[in-house]
Parts: C-alpha cells; structure tokens; sequence
C-alpha cells in the first residue's frame, strides 16, 4: 500500500516563509514525477510546481522566483520550500505521486490529504 503525506502547513505572516514535505510511504519500486497542487476555496485545484525522477523542476508563473521544489529519493521526499509568501497564496497544498509499487508493472497516481496554507496578517 502506498501512502503519501504531507506536512509543513500553517499560518504565516505575508512576506514569510513555509517549507512543505511530500513524504511517500509503502513497498515502492520507483517514484517518477511529483507535483504540489493547490486549491483555494471556491477555486479549481491548480498546478503549482513539480519534479521528474531526475530533478528537472516547472513551475507556474505565480510562484517563479519564490518557491522551489526539490527531492530526495532516498527519503522518499519532495519538499516545496515557499518564499515571500502572498495572501494569494493562501489554499490547501496537495501532493501528487506517480508511483509504481514493487510487484506491479505500471505507475499510477497517489494523492495526499492536502496540508493547509495560510497567508495572512
């Protein structure tokens, strides 16, 4: 079974920082690419950020130049570090794996339960 969590949420300050973790969990055999998403209320999930198995990273044009995502895939980890944060920026972040587990021959995508983001004065 594959789980994936993150954590790193909370309130913060405009102009503050967050850093979010993606951890993945369970009997993998390889985890290729990762995406943070987010949704704000009201709005559709929006593609925020992600990173290939070999680390070449994209990223939306809202957060270009404040926030970086990287991996670690010995820890099983993609954190999304959030720089000079915006109340716009406000919304439940969301981790999306593709993932195979050992034993099965093709990749499929897991979801986190999302982490909440919260820009504010």
């Amino acid at each position: 079974q594959v789980q994936v969590v993150e954590s790193g949420g909370g309130l913060v300050q405009p102009g503050g920082s967050l850093r979010l973790s993606c951890t993945v969990s369970g009997s993998i055999f390889n985890i290729y690419a990762v995406t943070w998403y987010r949704q704000a209320p009201g709005q559709q999930r929006e593609l925020v950020a992600d990173i290939t198995i070999d680390g070449r990273t994209k990223y939306s044009d809202f957060v270009k130049g404040r926030f970086t995502i990287s991996r670690d895939n010995v820890k099983k980890t993609v954190w999304l570090q959030m720089n000079n944060l915006k109340p716009e920026d406000t919304a439940v972040y969301y981790c999306n794996a593709d993932v195979q587990p050992t034993g099965v021959g093709r990749s499929d995508d897991y979801w986190g339960q999302g982490t909440q983001v919260t820009v504010s004065s």
